[in-house]
């Protein structure tokens, strides 16, 4: 889970190195906080919050595969 989304950030953000995916496990779900440059925050939300929404749907969608429910936040 965590090398997945860390993949996807990375696709969209322009300064890569700054991305820190840190995964929190749980008996029934996974936490996956994201880290990113002040700069590329805006990319990673989208307009109105449509890429953050589809990473977390992508996200949603892998982990019914595992049984479990995968939380992505978006840290500072």
């Amino acid at each position: 889970m965590k090398s997945l989304v860390e993949y996807i950030v990375k696709c969209i953000v322009d300064n890569k190195e700054s991305v820190e995916v840190k995964q929190i496990e749980g008996e029934r779900s996974i936490v996956l906080e994201v880290k990113v440059a002040q700069e590329d925050m805006g990319k990673v939300i989208g307009k109105e919050g449509r890429t953050i929404k589809a990473i977390r749907t992508v996200m949603g969608v892998a982990a019914t595969k595992i049984g479990k429910k995968v939380m992505v936040e978006l840290m500072q």
